[in-house]
């Protein structure tokens, strides 16, 4: 992927009463941390194209259409070097002495939170307070059994981002107390609906819900211009929240302000043959809404971003705020996290490690209001659940608008299972000599993709060696994924400015998770 993204270059985003004051840049070393290592895979001698995976025109009110990066390597000139230097380290010594322990869980010890008790005092951040006591239909609840707010969340994950490459996490969304509430009384029926509502605006797509007495709750929810029994939410122009949120602003595409996202990225547990989700936590990312931007500013924004990126190509703005009051994304979004210390415990991101975060939430075609996987949720009541929960119901793979697998043409047009075609045995399993998705997997990819992917007891450990390695270096500036050992052919060390890249593009078709 070759990314030029939003915060490269830009207007700052104007101050907001909980937004960090403009003026204030991240303080950071490497000034084009958010461009992220993925985009210094090499793809010119086979034009091999993982890059419309994000790079594409995105849809309103997404108004970036970065669709060139596909093609075109236009990186800042301070991003010529590349600055992820662990892509290429030799990790065979840690890889050979093994045995990381991941058994553990550096976040609760039994209903306490680690993490939370650990935070300085004076913490002006999110304190993190996911309990993961998750109901049947994916609410959360303190050790009191009160609802958290938070609610768990199936999804199918962007192409690449699979358990083999390492990526093995979770989601939770959160609204703010209106849409939880009815009278200022916590009304947990209220606030599923609202959260039906949310799917609706985000996917694009009808949400089945419980009969709804629409007169009662003084809302359209189904669209067909009366106030009678709905069954479904309908996502359109003029739908509305109910309850305590009633009359809160809402649109397609778009979050409520105050909207809270929350992921987990864990190792990787080995029992005998078996690979799953381990305890213990790489990372706990979050990201809060604090601004509301209608589709209007939103296009605006865009703009002012393509008039200056075409004025000043070179120029790199450091995002506004910190790593902990949340750093911005340039429209609306404040983005925070923690990461492992030295001794495995979860600590607050640096500035620096922050910012790395920013690129993809706001700076990419792909995504929807900044973000990724809740656009990507497996539909309706079975998509409330634990994403890492084995008993789950499946979730399949995405269809796009054109009616081709989203997948399957990914892992075609990359020619690789990851970005830089270093993961040769998930793409031995998945692909023929040709390039093409093997005949016998084609209908379990489909239907089931992620059983394919996870790792074998041998790479699940030698995935958990090198970001433990990492992590003892406090190496994160110089790449957080696993991955090591890169040649010159697989990803490139110092880029051109503005050349091809070999690969042919992709148009954009707005893909569907549906069982």
């Amino acid at each position: 992927m070759l990314a030029l993204l939003l915060l490269a270059c830009g207007p700052a985003e104007p101050p907001a009463p909980d937004l960090p004051e403009e003026g204030v840049p991240a303080r950071r070393e490497n000034r084009t941390a958010h461009i992220p290592p993925a985009c210094y895979a090499e793809t010119a001698p086979t034009g091999r194209n993982p890059c419309f995976a994000c790079h594409v025109r995105g849809r309103s009110p997404n108004y970036l259409n970065d669709t060139d990066l596909q093609v075109l390597r236009a990186f800042p000139r301070d991003a010529r070097t590349n600055p992820w230097t662990n892509l290429f380290a030799d990790r065979s010594a840690a890889i050979a002495e093994g045995g990381v322990a991941v058994e553990v869980s550096n976040y609760l010890d039994g209903t306490r939170n680690l993490l939370a008790d650990a935070l300085p005092a004076g913490w002006a951040g999110w304190v993190p307070d996911v309990a993961y006591a998750l109901d049947a239909a994916g609410f959360d609840r303190d050790p009191e059994g009160r609802p958290t707010g938070w609610r768990a969340y199936r999804y199918a994950p962007m192409p690449g981002f699979w358990p083999s490459n390492g990526a093995v996490g979770d989601a939770l969304i959160r609204l703010p107390a209106p849409f939880r509430q009815a009278d200022g009384q916590d009304d947990l029926d209220v606030y599923a609906l609202n959260l039906a509502v949310v799917e609706a605006l985000v996917t694009r797509d009808p949400v089945d819900v419980p009969p709804q007495d629409e007169a009662a709750l003084g809302v359209d929810l189904d669209g067909d211009g009366t106030l009678g029994e709905a069954r479904q939410v309908v996502p359109r122009r003029g739908l509305g929240y109910v309850g305590d949120a009633r009359g809160l602003p809402a649109a397609p595409g778009l979050y409520p302000e105050g909207t809270e996202l929350a992921h987990s990225l864990r190792y990787l547990q080995v029992d005998g043959d078996a690979v799953g989700p381990a305890p213990r936590m790489r990372e706990l990312r979050y990201m809060r809404k604090a601004r509301w931007l209608g589709a209007g500013a939103l296009e605006e924004a865009a703009l002012a971003e393509a008039r200056e990126a075409q004025a000043f190509p070179d120029r790199v703005e450091a995002p506004q705020g910190d790593g902990e009051r949340g750093m911005g994304n340039g429209v609306g979004w404040l983005l925070s996290g923690f990461i492992e210390d030295a001794d495995g415990a979860l600590r607050p991101q640096t500035d620096e490690e922050t910012a790395f975060c920013t690129g993809c939430h706001g700076g990419v075609g792909v995504t929807t209001d900044s973000a990724f996987s809740f656009s990507r949720k497996l539909p309706g009541e079975a998509g409330w659940a634990w994403q890492l929960d084995p008993e789950a119901a499946p979730i399949p793979e995405p269809v796009r608008g054109d009616g081709q697998g989203e997948y399957r043409l990914w892992l075609e047009r990359a020619g690789a299972a990851d970005d830089f075609a270093a993961n040769a045995e998930l793409a031995d399993r998945l692909l023929d000599a040709q390039g093409r998705v093997r005949p016998e997997h084609a209908e379990v990819l489909a239907a089931d993709p992620l059983s394919l992917m996870w790792p074998s007891p041998e790479r699940a450990q030698a995935l958990n060696a090198v970001v433990d390695a990492v992590v003892q270096e406090q190496g994160f500036t110089a790449g957080r994924d696993p991955v090591w050992g890169l040649s010159d052919q697989q990803a490139v060390r110092s880029a051109e400015l503005d050349t091809p890249t070999g690969a042919v593009a992709v148009g954009p078709a707005w893909i569907r998770v549906r069982p």
